[in-house]
């Protein structure tokens, strides 16, 4: 079975407390830049049943704010400020999107810009999984001030594949 069609990841989507202070912390932490605001605070919310019935909110929720931002290479970052009934973050054993993963050619010193930021480091940066395993490789979670979790992840020698794979996983190209 193939999907032709399918381009790849355009981008994924999380909620925050903050529009702002989320920007402000992917900024000074990942370099972010804001492609675009889809709703800002002088626009109407975006709420009511058609859109509850669009977007799985629960009833009465609505958007107060969107936001699009571009953390260096690959698929962007939506953000979404949501009025309503509010879920504690997802954690790396609940199930739905759990973290974001972002790739750097200098681990330490991303952790530390993170931690700077207003981040929470969970750990130093430690040795990766199977077929990440290579020399060099590093990972690293870091909590955001509103609890979502964000992987930094080094792997200058690449992954490594079984006679299984059926595909090579993307990585960022570096950058000029």
């Amino acid at each position: 079975m193939t999907a032709e069609e399918i381009r790849g990841i355009n981008h994924l989507g999380v909620t925050v407390p903050d529009l702002e202070e989320a920007t402000r912390f992917l900024r000074e932490g990942l370099g972010a830049k804001v492609a675009y605001d889809g709703l800002t605070g002088q626009d109407e919310p975006r709420q009511g049943e058609e859109v509850e019935r669009q977007l799985g909110l629960p009833a009465g929720a609505k958007i107060v704010r969107q936001r699009m931002i571009v953390i260096g290479t690959g698929p962007s970052l939506e953000m979404f400020q949501i009025k309503g009934p509010h879920q504690p973050a997802a954690g790396l054993a609940d199930y739905g999107l759990n973290h974001l993963s972002v790739y750097t050619d200098d681990i330490e010193t991303s952790r530390q810009r993170l931690i700077d930021a207003g981040g929470q480091a969970l750990s130093e940066v430690h040795g990766n999984s199977r077929h990440e395993d290579t020399e060099g490789n590093g990972s690293v979670y870091v909590k955001a001030p509103w609890g979502m979790l964000i992987e930094l992840q080094t792997l200058p020698h690449g992954h490594y594949y079984g006679e299984d794979s059926e595909a090579e996983v993307w990585t960022p190209p570096a950058r000029d």
